[in-house]
């Protein structure tokens, strides 16, 4: 399997909430595979299995050229992104063809994402492009990674496509710069007195 060295436990979380239970394909899983890497459809589609490597840091890595730029896209993999992976494994689709993970059509995706946010009662229009944003915003931006971190990871080739990314979580740094100011310049107590 893909377990991280000192993760042995199965990691439970988000990717928990795409598994189908009617017996239905599986495409679901990948949106949470897109989700904490942030690779393009298009890629995470094309993906085979000699695309998990051995980064030099010592823990799984997952790496491709870019179909829509060709530049060199590599992100470390987290505990959910290798317990998607590793559940797939032995897939029959993937053993098959070789993949990574089992996932068809963008059309297809995408009406199980609509099918997962009307199950989990989500009142936004879900699509596999959003999972790339949520990744670079929620995921990365907003959790203090630098955005030139940010940008090899999706393979940006200027850092001004991430930019766009980074106004989405402009409010996020508001909010901060509020309460670091609360904290830098805060008003003494009223019923304090001074002297």
């Amino acid at each position: 399997g893909y377990r991280q060295p000192n993760n042995p436990a199965p990691v439970s979380g988000p990717g928990a909430l795409s598994a189908r239970t009617d017996g239905g394909a599986v495409e679901g899983m990948t949106q949470p595979q897109q989700d904490y890497t942030g690779f393009a459809y298009a890629d995470l589609y094309n993906f085979e299995k000699n695309a998990v490597m051995i980064g030099l840091d010592g823990n799984y890595w997952l790496s491709t050229n870019r179909q829509k730029t060709g530049t060199k896209e590599k992100v470390p993999l987290l505990p959910i992104a290798l317990e998607i992976i590793d559940r797939y494994n032995e897939h029959e689709y993937c053993v098959k063809y070789n993949k990574l993970l089992p996932v068809n059509s963008n059309q297809r995706y995408n009406n199980y994402l609509k099918e997962l946010a009307d199950v989990c009662g989500i009142n936004k229009h879900l699509t596999s492009h959003i999972a790339r944003h949520t990744f670079a915003t929620t995921v990365t931006l907003a959790n203090g990674v630098p955005i030139e971190t940010v940008s090899a990871m999706l393979g940006h080739t200027s850092i001004r496509t991430t930019q766009i990314y980074a106004k989405v979580v402009e409010s996020k740094m508001s909010a901060d710069m509020e309460l670091l100011k609360a904290k830098l310049f805060a008003v003494p107590n009223a019923t304090s007195k001074v002297g």
